[in-house]
């Protein structure tokens, strides 16, 4: 059997030709046949791995560029604009919010220093949003762009440092949105909250007004029978004083001379004399209760909002009360338990019309009650004066309760109410240091109720 020992010179390819056409068996010499096995075997360990490393690169690339797609999808679609600088503000890259701001395309803008498209009055804005800083060191600020077609709207500007591996500060990359437009839309709707808090304190002062009318109609009732007993008392003096001129003109011979007894007894002179001390006294009391009337109305009107007193909690629910009830011009079973020498530090004027509100509520409610029953209470419980204010009427609706210190809330038909006398109560006695509430009685009827620091 021939073997190849040797390699082939050039005068023997006819003869190696030869050889390798041979059907015959071709021997190696084992130390050879080794040799190359063994270089067969790594020249394709070396080409799988170039294989595999090759389809690996092709993955990474494959991520690398959907990552880079997905980055700058990203940033085109932010609606902010988005600058990256480099040490020296020179724009590396920007996106086409920012390319939209200047009307200009990418090309025209990157490599340029940012300072060319600021707004020379905002120069000295954008020092500190460049300056070398820590990685955590944020800085914002505010600047305005030249654009197309002039200066741009404000916008406002976060500046975040950009450092390399090692560190070093290379840029900044400034992102930022308009705020003009928000600044007129603030204002704007600053302007619609003035003119809320406004249309708001007018229905107050209507709601107020209409307080004071009902206050003067009771009042108007509340002074009618002392001025109409005090002009009965009057005019029967005045008939009187005529009697008595007659007679003491008849005595100093100025009338018609006659009988002087029979005169005196004609003209009731005696009668007159008698019933002159109770007239005056009637008179004088009509004249005292006109004067603690409009006293007690002084007093409530010129109280300042933020004026503290010494309020006479008797004094304060009987005048309340009976000025309320007078207006309503219903007969009820008036029932009044109020301890005496209850003192409370507020403003007078205020709890008035909280006590007013309560009881005129009270009695719309009793419309339908065949026998309405209101009970006014004030006691002392501890530290606190416990103000109750009760009637019989159908109560409150459970769906309701939740909400009639709500303002503009209201179950009184069109016309007869706003919906703000609880809701004005209510803020008074919270500010009087209390908490207004409402609640149902087992037997029928509703209760409001507050409790305020004694003194």
């Amino acid at each position: 059997m021939p073997k190849a020992t040797h390699s082939p010179e050039a005068g023997e390819t006819e003869s190696l030709l030869k050889l390798i056409t041979n059907r015959e068996t071709i021997e190696f010499d084992p130390e050879r046949e080794g040799a190359w096995i063994e270089v067969i075997r790594k020249m394709d360990e070396v080409y799988s791995d170039l294989l595999r490393y090759e389809v690996d690169l092709e993955h990474k690339n494959a991520e690398l560029e959907e990552a880079q797609a997905f980055v700058t999808n990203v940033i085109e679609s932010v609606s902010d604009i988005l600058i990256v600088c480099d040490a020296k503000g020179l724009m590396q890259q920007v996106n086409s919010a920012f390319q939209h701001t200047l009307g200009r395309g990418v090309a025209d803008i990157v490599g340029r220093n940012i300072a060319d498209v600021i707004v020379d009055a905002d120069n000295a804005r954008l020092v500190p949003l460049l300056k070398p800083r820590g990685a955590s060191d944020v800085v914002d600020g505010e600047l305005r762009f030249s654009s197309e077609g002039g200066s741009s709207d404000l916008f406002a500007i976060n500046s975040s440092p950009r450092h390399d591996h090692r560190g070093r500060f290379i840029g900044v990359v400034l992102t930022g949105r308009p705020i003009g437009e928000l600044r007129r839309a603030y204002e704007a709707l600053h302007k619609a909250h003035h003119e809320l808090q406004r249309a708001q304190r007018q229905l107050v002062e209507q709601e107020k007004m209409a307080s004071l009318g009902r206050l003067v109609a009771g009042v108007a009732h509340e002074l009618n029978n002392p001025i109409s007993f005090v002009y009965g008392n009057i005019h029967t003096l005045m008939r009187y004083r005529t009697a008595i001129v007659a007679y003491l003109d008849a005595v100093h011979g100025k009338g018609e001379a006659g009988d002087l007894p029979a005169q005196r007894k004609s003209l009731r002179i005696d009668e007159i004399l008698e019933d002159f001390g109770p007239l005056i006294e009637g008179t004088m009391e009509g004249a005292v209760r006109i004067s603690e009337i409009v006293k007690n109305l002084r007093r409530l009107s010129f109280s300042k909002l933020d004026e503290v007193e010494r309020v006479n909690i008797e004094r304060l629910i009987n005048t309340a009360v009976l000025w309320a009830v007078r207006t309503k011009q219903v007969r009820i079973d008036l029932q009044m338990e109020v301890e005496p020498e209850l003192w409370i530090s507020g403003n007078e004027g205020q709890l008035h019309q909280v006590i007013v509100n309560l009881v005129e509520n009270a009695v719309d409610a009793m419309r339908g009650t065949e026998l309405p029953r209101l009970v006014v209470s004030a006691a002392r419980e501890g530290n606190e004066i416990v103000f109750k204010i009760s009637d019989n009427g159908p109560g409150i609706d459970k769906d309701h309760l939740s909400h009639i210190f709500e303002p503009f809330f209201t179950t009184k038909r069109v016309g007869e109410g706003t919906g703000l006398g609880l809701w004005i109560s209510y803020g008074i006695v919270r500010e009087h240091g209390g908490e207004l509430c409402a609640t149902n009685e087992p037997g029928g009827g509703a209760t409001f109720s507050f409790a305020l620091p004694a003194t």
